[in-house]
């Protein structure tokens, strides 16, 4: 809701600053038990919370929005429930794409390609070649992605430079780290939203959300609508934030 009677949710999330914000999408399954319904319609209703997130976010002039669409660790699911949220995520890409593309929204697709079925390999890639010169929303949709995954990767490219003799270790420093990591011109995320009321991160964006404001909202995502987002744009607005400082200033990073 909006700090004051006359306050738009453009004018809270401009001062809030919120430049990128990353989204735990949990508690589908858990929404449909609750009304009775097979886990399937949780995910589906989900889907539904996703356009309303991505349209929320370019309401609220949010240059980059993360989903965490599906874990590394997601696969663990049975194969019933997995084969459906594949089939969610082709049914959406397939439906979706055109219309974020004429919303001038940019597709990023982080997490690792490596073992995809080749139809989803082939969706993801199209929807990154379609979106590519957009200039509008940044959604990076987190596929396949664990954090722990893409720090270890990133430790291993440096070990070989350095092993090869092209790299001193010593300078290795946080700005080249994070350079190897899945999407180094992302600025890292100011504010972390998870629904469902768990307060964990789950293995999601452990390096960039060092800084990170985090938001745990008492819904599940299917309920996820653009008051939801509104509420946690607004307590993030009431954050002060260090940086591990006295101060407010935030670290200066580089971004293309």
């Amino acid at each position: 809701m909006p700090t004051s009677p006359t306050e738009s949710p453009r004018s809270t999330a401009g001062r809030c600053s919120a430049q990128h914000v990353a989204v735990i999408m949990d508690g589908n399954g858990r929404w449909a038990q609750a009304r009775g319904l097979p886990r399937f319609e949780g995910h589906r209703r989900g889907v539904e919370a996703v356009r309303v997130a991505v349209k929320s976010a370019i309401e609220f002039g949010i240059p980059y929005l993360t989903i965490y669409s599906f874990s590394s660790e997601n696969w663990s699911r049975s194969a019933e429930e997995v084969a459906m949220l594949m089939g969610l995520l082709k049914r959406y890409i397939r439906n979706d794409l055109a219309e974020l593309h004429d919303a001038d929204v940019k597709v990023r697709v982080i997490g690792m390609r490596a073992g995809l079925a080749p139809d989803i390999a082939a969706l993801l890639d199209e929807a990154e070649s379609l979106t590519r010169a957009n200039r509008g929303l940044n959604l990076i949709v987190a596929f396949n992605y664990g954090a722990r995954s893409e720090i270890v990767e990133a430790a291993r490219s440096l070990a070989r430079e350095a092993a090869e003799g092209r790299l001193d270790p010593a300078a290795i420093d946080a700005d080249l780290f994070a350079s190897r990591l899945d999407a180094p011109d992302v600025p890292d995320p100011d504010l972390i939203i998870r629904t469902s009321g768990e307060q964990r991160l789950s293995n999601f964006l452990l390096w960039q959300a060092a800084y990170a404001e985090l938001v745990f909202l008492p819904i599940h995502w299917p309920d996820f609508d653009r008051a939801a987002f509104e509420s946690a744009l607004v307590q993030f607005a009431a954050r002060q934030r260090r940086f591990g400082g006295a101060g407010a200033a935030a670290p200066v990073k580089s971004v293309s």
